[in-house]
């Protein structure tokens, strides 16, 4: 069976001045427009040109298909995220366990806000899931909650901390989409949140003797 080429993703040049910024810009808030009106199935480049005001050859100029103008969105996204998540976690005034709860409660509030987008970008994943750029993302994110997990549960093997960090990633990435999707209220999101993060609180602390865990 033949592999899914994988598409190219990086923009074809970098925006210079003030009026290709500002086009580049358009493009963007037009992209999420169209993708959040119409998610990732009726997502093309000719519908974000259109809405954006330009020619499809402009839009080419820095974006050399769909695929490109989504992956820009996500990584946006990804952006965002992960400065939240690496501000909390690199706030040592706060117990380990105490950061976890706090980046868990703020990403599930995160993954809700604007879920719509959300959403849409997520079911666009699969277009460029495999790409180089998506994997470093990935692992950029994961090195950060090893990183972590050397200082919330010290005394346990980096195999298994490893394991646990892998295991919070999925949990907060699946439970934060369902959530997301459900429109539920706020107080529910909250105590959903607050529920996972005695879940994987008690898990970390399952892993470590008695006593030894930097929860404070």
């Amino acid at each position: 069976m033949k592999s899914r080429p994988i598409p190219r993703i990086s923009s074809r040049k970098q925006p210079r001045q003030a009026r290709s910024e500002r086009l580049v810009a358009d493009i963007l808030e037009a992209a999420v427009r169209v993708l959040a009106s119409g998610g990732a199935r009726r997502f093309t480049t000719a519908r974000v040109a259109e809405r954006a005001g330009v020619s499809v050859g402009s839009l080419y100029q820095y974006f050399p298909n769909k695929e490109a103008i989504l992956f820009r969105l996500q990584t946006d996204e990804w952006r965002m995220t992960s400065n939240m998540i690496n501000r909390i976690l690199a706030d040592t005034t706060l117990a380990p366990f105490a950061r976890l709860r706090s980046v868990v409660r703020a990403f599930v509030q995160s993954e809700c806000a604007e879920a719509e987008l959300r959403v849409a970008l997520g079911d666009a994943a699969p277009l460029y899931r495999d790409v180089p750029e998506t994997l470093e993302y990935r692992k950029a994110g994961m090195r950060r909650v090893v990183q972590f997990m050397r200082e919330a549960i010290p005394s346990v093997p980096k195999r298994e901390r490893t394991l646990a960090a892998d295991l919070i990633m999925m949990s907060m990435e699946t439970v934060g989409k369902r959530i997301s999707e459900q429109g539920r209220p706020q107080s529910q999101v909250n105590r959903l949140a607050d529920a996972m993060s005695d879940m994987l609180c008690a898990y970390l602390a399952s892993l470590t003797p008695a006593g030894s865990t930097a929860s404070g």
